[in-house]
Formats: C-alpha cells, sequence, structure tokens
C-alpha cells in the first residue's frame, strides 16, 4: 500500500502520526511524507528553513519513509493562499503519490494552518477525483488539538486507534531530530509528554501505545 501523511508544518508530520507511519513501514508498506508550509518564517528566519528541512530528511530517516517533501508555502500565512490554489496542488502531488491511505490534521485545531490543510485535503481527496483511496483520517496534533475551543465546533473524538505499542520509541527518535520544536516537560511537544499521551490513549483501549484518529471515510 501507498501511505501519504500531509502535514502543514516540519514536525506535524511525527507528532501527529510518527508512530503509525514506523508500523506502516515496519508492514511493508510505501509511506511518504508531504510538509506544505516552510514553518519557519514567521517565527524565525530564512535560515531556519534549511535547517527543520534537514530535521525533517533526519525524522524521515529514522521512520524509514519513502519520500519526504517540503512545498514551501508561508508558514503561518495560509490564510493569504487562495483554498482552490492549496486544494489543487494537493491534489496534484496525491495524484503523483496515488495513496491508498491518508492522514492529515483535524479541522477544529486551533492552528489555522492545520484547519486549512485539513479542509483543503479533505475536498482534493473526494471520492471521484481519488478513487483508489481507501481511508483517509485526522490525527491530533499535541500543544494545537487539545488547545483548540469547542465553541464553533466539535471536539476530537477518535474512532480509530492503532496500536504503536512497537513502533513508539521510533517516533520520539524522529520526533527528537527536531531539536528547535522539542520542548522541556511538561510541554506537550516534549518527549516525555509524547510517550505519556501515547500511553493514555493505549489506555484507553487496552494496549501500551496507541495514536488516535479521526476517521473522514474508511472503504477498506
Amino acid at each position: 500500500m501507498n501511505v501519504v501523511v500531509v502535514a502543514a508544518h516540519p514536525d506535524d508530520e511525527v507528532l501527529g502520526a510518527g508512530a503509525t507511519l514506523a508500523r506502516h513501514v515496519q508492514d511493508g508498506d510505501a509511506v511518504h511524507a508531504v510538509v506544505l508550509t516552510d514553518g519557519a518564517l514567521s517565527r524565525y528566519g530564512k535560515h531556519m528553513v534549511g535547517e527543520l528541512q534537514a530535521s525533517g530528511v533526519a525524522a524521515a530517516r529514522h521512520i524509514g519513509l519513502a519520500s519526504v517533501r517540503f512545498e514551501a508555502f508561508p508558514d503561518q500565512r495560509l490564510d493569504q493562499i487562495p483554498i482552490l490554489d492549496l486544494t489543487q496542488h494537493i491534489e496534484s502531488v496525491l495524484t503523483d503519490l496515488e495513496p491508498d491511505i491518508v492522514y492529515t490534521h483535524f479541522r477544529g485545531d486551533v492552528n489555522a494552518d492545520h484547519a486549512l490543510v485539513a479542509q483543503a485535503v479533505w475536498t482534493a481527496c473526494r471520492p471521484y477525483c481519488m478513487p483508489n483511496l481507501r481511508l483517509i483520517a485526522a490525527f491530533e496534533t499535541p500543544s494545537s488539538t487539545e488547545w483548540a475551543s469547542t465553541i464553533d465546533g466539535s471536539p476530537f473524538r477518535p474512532t480509530l486507534f492503532v496500536d504503536v505499542t512497537a513502533t513508539i520509541e521510533c517516533k520520539l527518535s524522529a520526533m527528537a531530530c527536531y531539536a528547535s520544536e522539542t520542548r522541556a516537560y511538561p510541554h506537550p511537544r516534549s518527549l516525555r509528554a509524547l510517550r505519556e499521551r501515547a500511553s493514555y490513549w493505549g489506555s484507553v483501549v487496552g494496549v501500551l501505545a496507541a495514536e488516535p484518529f479521526l476517521v473522514l471515510r474508511d472503504v477498506r
């Protein structure tokens, strides 16, 4: 199978689905990451664009990804891009990769880039454009999903749990490659907090570690 994770920023692909992607790799699937923004210019500067991409390549190597693509849309400025342009770009990338499974952001995240990527991916993956797609599911992004307001929408309520007991350490090793993005505990992007989060979701379904997803479409 071909598996694609579509992420707004460098590190989102690991935060949201890193251990699940590693499990797909172990199962023999070809796994690809598509990172849509530079992740740097709104916070750091041009010098960090290359560093974040290098971190993403190193993280991909830890997980065993077949490819990682950096599309270089402006960080925290996706609201300035016509949604049609973003959607068509994603559609073009996915047409090239021919995924059976797509993972992406939850539309209710507090981060505006996440919400726009979620909307664009969902539109790009409509059935008659991606007829071979078997599963599309949204992941949570620690430090974004749990901080979102529920006033204007539904909270993240996962309907799919992937047992990542065997791959959680691979996710943490990959996340450690993003030295500029990890934080000290108890921040949600600390390695300890990520391990604890996987343990929590595992306890919900009776395994040692899990990653949660909200299924948007499943025709497997």
